[in-house]
């Protein structure tokens, strides 16, 4: 136990601890259902009982925590058949991104999303699934950035935290990144070419090829 004359280590804040505990839950460190008792979670992370409330009340909001009653918090379980309906809604949205980014382009943005395709096609050449799911995850927010569609881009976040574990695990598979380098591609190449109804298919595309892997994942 630590005593009033030991020196305090530093807490860790709400927001940082959100973080460590969305990235565990992401790469199944935490499991669906596990229970999350705060004050295990404070001794592990060094936070507060208090911090820990804020960053599970977070998670509460992103959906990937739920509050059962008189238990605690424990992490949600997706089902396959809700990660496919909420990638269809992703979909539908990031569709609309896409369009709007290729209507509002800038040169400096188009070079950027070129230099991601250029990144994606070397990661997939040497095998490098970490660097492909890296450029993945900033392609997407590139688009919704260039967009400005607020609205989508908060709502996209919410629903891509709910199905994050199954797309981190397909982003993972070996083949993957083959099959969807030339769906990253098209999107890319529709909105640099400022093509909204090329860009908006290109993406729902993607989006059904993700729905469609996830949905394989329970035959």
């Amino acid at each position: 136990m630590r005593t009033l004359e030991e020196p305090q280590g530093r807490v860790l804040p709400a927001n940082e601890l959100a973080d460590a505990l969305r990235e565990a839950i992401v790469r199944g460190e935490l499991v669906p259902k596990q229970r999350l008792v705060e004050a295990d979670l404070a001794d592990e992370y060094g936070s507060s009982r208090g911090n820990v409330r804020a960053a599970l009340s977070e998670l509460i909001v992103e959906g990937l925590v739920e509050k059962i009653q008189n238990r605690g918090a424990r992490v949600r379980a997706v089902s396959v058949e809700e990660a496919v309906e909420i990638t269809e809604v992703r979909g539908a949205l990031e569709a609309l991104c896409a369009r709007k980014a290729a209507e509002r382009i800038s040169d400096p943005d188009a070079d950027e999303l070129r230099g991601i395709a250029l990144r994606m096609e070397d990661a997939v050449a040497r095998g490098d699934r970490e660097t492909y799911s890296e450029c993945n995850q900033r392609l997407h927010a590139k688009i919704i950035e260039v967009s400005a569609q607020h609205t989508a881009a908060a709502t996209i976040e919410r629903l891509r935290g709910q199905a994050v574990r199954f797309q981190f695990r397909l982003a993972r598979q070996p083949g993957r990144p083959a099959v969807s380098l030339p769906q990253h591609l098209a999107i890319i190449d529709a909105v640099c070419r400022q093509d909204p109804d090329a860009a908006a298919e290109a993406m729902r595309l993607h989006l059904e090829s993700v729905a469609d892997a996830i949905r394989a994942t329970s035959m």
